[in-house]
């Protein structure tokens, strides 16, 4: 195994590890009843500063809902794409071994997910459709984070053109910014929920990164 891997895989670690020390943090520091229902959140005194500096904008969170699509959608389009390799090349086993990773990557994603639903560390600063839903880690910034970085990583190798590469490696940048500051700004997360959102998915992407590299 190369020494590069090696550290990708040592900074995975380091990302994950980081992210299990600030749900810990969330869950046990500075808890307080500030959210509706009187329901708790750690790190009150900083969730609630900026909660309240941001405001809650319902235009915002239905657009960044819809939005999430995109990144389902591209993950539909990679698995289809594996698919297509596997009935071309009429062996499972010949299908590109980045898109094996991938397959897992997105597998680890949706555990994490169904984890976190079921496992609720807080709940969201305001009432959704009149219900309590889980907040940590944002599922949208860990989706939009997970997704389109791994999708540009596809993308360079598989597009011949500079021009076109830089293009959607800029678009796909900026969708991403947009999806995790406009969720942030929206007021449907605490501001603990994104940076454990972002802590979860770097980790994640570090890690596909070290699989997929080729030695």
């Amino acid at each position: 195994m190369s020494k590069k891997r090696n550290q990708k895989f040592l900074m995975a670690g380091c990302l994950l590890v980081g992210f299990v020390l600030w749900t810990v943090l969330v869950r046990y520091v500075d808890v307080q009843p500030i959210g509706p229902r009187g329901s708790s959140v750690g790190f009150a005194s900083v969730n609630r500063a900026v909660h309240e500096w941001t405001g809650v904008h319902t235009w915002l969170y239905t657009v960044t809902d819809w939005l999430g699509l995109v990144p389902i959608a591209v993950a539909l389009g990679f698995s289809v794409f594996g698919m297509v390799q596997w009935i071309r090349r009429k062996r499972f086993l010949s299908v590109d071994r980045s898109l094996f990773a991938l397959g897992g990557f997105y597998l680890a994603v949706m555990t994490v997910y169904v984890f976190f639903e079921l496992f609720v560390v807080n709940y969201r600063p305001v009432l959704i459709n009149g219900h309590l839903e889980a907040s940590y880690p944002s599922s949208t910034t860990l989706l939009v984070l997970c997704v389109m970085p791994t999708a540009m990583m596809q993308l360079s190798s598989r597009i011949i053109g500079q021009g076109i590469k830089r293009g959607v490696t800029v678009m796909m940048s900026v969708f991403v910014g947009f999806m995790v500051i406009g969720r942030l700004v929206s007021g449907v997360h605490w501001v603990t929920d994104i940076i454990g959102g972002a802590l979860l998915a770097f980790g994640l992407v570090m890690l596909y990164r070290a699989v997929a590299e080729s030695d």
